[in-house]
């Protein structure tokens, strides 16, 4: 079966069919990947029979491998690996994975291990078509505009002995970034609203002032025609941009196990529509 690219929406979204992802991709099926990928935002494959290795492998042909989440647990032996475990949390808020660090991910792959029988689904958001919706005189406001994204923020908290560690640890070191409101993607030069359930601020302002501009950002990345919805089947794979998507995983399937096994890619400083470069305010030790 030759390659083939199939959307699954107007503005975020596309299958990618006749892709075996446990073989090393040829230099030109990676390039219509990679392509589709800065084209649609997120991809998703189908019927795949892979491993950590095989993941690791087809993650770093997107650029360096992140080595060991700041605070998440590492699947042993193989510290780019995490296992999303719902017994230890749940991602049920809108985010763009790491954005309270200077590097924020480039991207992030995921992979199928443990599916509850329903529910579970994954959400995923485009940045730069909410950007392009926004009214011309809001635009122009967001532009200017820069944010203070924190770990310590919008944590889900399970109530369970595992959550309880699992956030303990996450917020054991505080982690403050400031980047731009409307980032620059470094490949497609396009800009997009960079935001997200761990922007808590914004600079300049306190969170009473910042908390309702937020919100109405917000509002445009999370319109039905952003969002893609993907509902999980063992074998399944898919791939974000992390430099202009969100993301948020549903929880609604009870006490059911899901896991997910993450492999991200490493990312570059994010640049504001003036070319200043995102900083850090605050770095755990």
């Amino acid at each position: 079966m030759s390659l083939e690219i199939r959307r699954t929406g107007g503005r975020i979204g596309a299958e990618v069919i006749g892709i075996d992802l446990a073989s090393e991709l040829s230099d030109s099926d990676f390039s219509q990947v990679h392509q589709a990928l800065l084209d649609h935002k997120v991809l998703f494959f189908r019927d795949q029979e892979i491993t950590d290795d095989d993941q690791l492998a087809f993650a770093g042909r997107f650029g360096p491998l992140t080595q060991k989440h700041p605070m998440m647990r590492t699947v042993d032996g193989r510290p780019q690996v995490i296992a999303v475990d719902g017994e230890d949390q749940r991602a049920d808020h809108w985010h763009t994975d790491i954005s309270f660090t200077l590097t924020p991910s480039l991207g992030t792959t995921l992979r199928s291990v443990v599916l509850p029988p329903y529910g579970g689904d994954t959400m995923v958001a485009n940045g730069e078509a909410a950007y392009r919706q926004l009214p011309a005189e809001l635009r122009e406001i967001a532009d200017k505009l820069w944010a203070v994204h924190t770990n310590h923020a919008e944590q889900p908290l399970l109530k369970t002995e595992r959550g309880e560690a699992t956030r303990k640890a996450f917020l054991a070191k505080r982690f403050e970034a400031g980047h731009p409101v409307v980032r620059v993607h470094p490949e497609s030069g396009e800009p997009s609203l960079f935001l997200g359930g761990f922007a808590q601020r914004l600079v300049g302002m306190t969170l009473r002032e910042s908390r309702p501009i937020i919100d109405v950002l917000q509002s445009y990345v999370r319109r039905p025609e952003n969002v893609a919805r993907w509902t999980w089947r063992p074998g399944d794979v898919l791939i974000f941009d992390n430099r202009n998507t969100q993301h948020f995983a549903v929880n609604d399937y009870g006490d059911h196990k899901r896991v997910l096994n993450r492999v991200s890619i490493t990312g570059d400083v994010p640049v504001s529509l003036d070319g200043k470069s995102s900083y850090m305010i605050e770095e755990g030790e």
